[in-house]
């Protein structure tokens, strides 16, 4: 989704390794207890501003810690920041990285990027979600959902699986957002890593011959579906309910529950190495993965599935023990994304 057109805070656009970002320090005047206690922790954020600032903003005014927030843009979900800490490395300027998506956190875990830390906080989320090493942890998930509009498209008409979305009959009506970005990069290197190459190479290319639309970001999938410029869209819960919440005739199935199962996609949460605040990294952490965060992501518009058991969820999702996850090695996943958002470039002409 996008971040909100206004705000009162003072932002700067920075730009690093040819992407947008923008770097948010909360409370800047007079009072900041930031300035007061001469402490700073400084998050990359891929998680969606609107939903990640209110969080990182609450934990500044409990801790007395001054949040110096840096969010990617819609386009480069997740990707954008990963690059910006790859060439970083030598030079760390984060203490903490907040990812949508868990491809780019194990990828960065490959490149020494990461430093272990085993919150305590973490205890209570399921350890399929918590890195054996100590690299990254797990909350509050989201689930990719084929989005159709209720309009046209009847919940019996509505395909079940993905690979439903190059049948003739979708033929100039799917959406996808960018796959080289964000949850679709994920959710393509999942597939891939899971299906093979041969399967999948020929399904995008049917996708291609279907006219499918490639657009800038999961929320211009929704808003294609809500208008009726797509019939179908491969999109995220949270972007999904946004719409379903205004009352548009937005509807939306879990693909591939009778098959491989639904992509189910963690936040993920690390300290990064060489830190130049670890001690306020760790801190920052252990509140992240807090039941409380859980339950306040669940809470608003982002609709995020808690991990810790008890917290409730969110009113138009089932809860994580009623859906069916795809069984993936993540790390598996993160292994193919690079080779597979190349080659998807080239079959889909990107």
């Amino acid at each position: 989704m996008s971040e909100p057109r206004r705000t009162r805070r003072r932002t700067s656009l920075l730009c690093a390794t040819g992407c947008s970002f923008v770097l948010a320090s909360f409370g800047c005047g007079a009072g900041d207890p930031g300035r007061e206690s001469g402490r700073t922790v400084t998050v990359y954020v891929s998680t969606d501003r609107v939903f990640s600032e209110p969080v990182l903003q609450t934990y500044q005014a409990r801790s007395g810690v001054r949040v110096q927030a840096v969010y990617d843009t819609e386009e480069t979900k997740s990707t954008g920041l990963a690059n910006r800490l790859l060439a970083e490395r030598q030079r760390p300027q984060a203490d903490v990285f907040w990812s949508n998506e868990p491809v780019r956190t194990l990828v960065l875990k490959s490149r020494g990027v990461l430093a272990p830390y085993r919150s305590p906080s973490a205890e209570g989320i399921p350890k399929a979600l918590i890195d054996s090493d100590g690299y990254w942890t797990g909350f509050s998930a989201r689930m990719r959902v084929i989005a159709y509009n209720t309009t046209t498209v009847t919940p019996d008409e509505a395909p079940r699986s993905v690979f439903d979305l190059a049948d003739a009959r979708w033929k100039g009506q799917v959406a996808i957002a960018d796959p080289r970005f964000g949850s679709t990069s994920f959710h393509v290197a999942a597939l891939y890593a899971l299906v093979g190459d041969e399967k999948m190479d020929d399904f995008f290319r049917r996708l291609k011959a279907n006219r499918v639309q490639v657009v800038g970001g999961n929320s211009v999938v929704r808003d294609l579906v809500a208008r009726s410029e797509a019939s179908v869209g491969l999109t995220d819960t949270d972007d999904v309910n946004v719409a379903i919440e205004s009352g548009q005739p937005v509807g939306m199935v879990l693909p591939d529950e009778e098959g491989l199962g639904v992509p189910v996609m963690p936040n993920m949460v690390s300290l990064i190495a060489g830190a130049p605040h670890p001690e306020e990294g760790r801190n920052l952490i252990d509140y992240l993965l807090s039941p409380d965060v859980e339950r306040r992501l669940a809470g608003s518009e982002a609709v995020q599935i808690p991990l810790h058991a008890g917290v409730p969820g969110p009113t138009n999702l089932p809860s994580i023990d009623r859906v069916r996850p795809m069984m993936l090695d993540y790390a598996k996943a993160a292994a193919r994304v690079e080779d597979v958002t190349s080659r998807l470039a080239s079959i889909l002409g990107l």
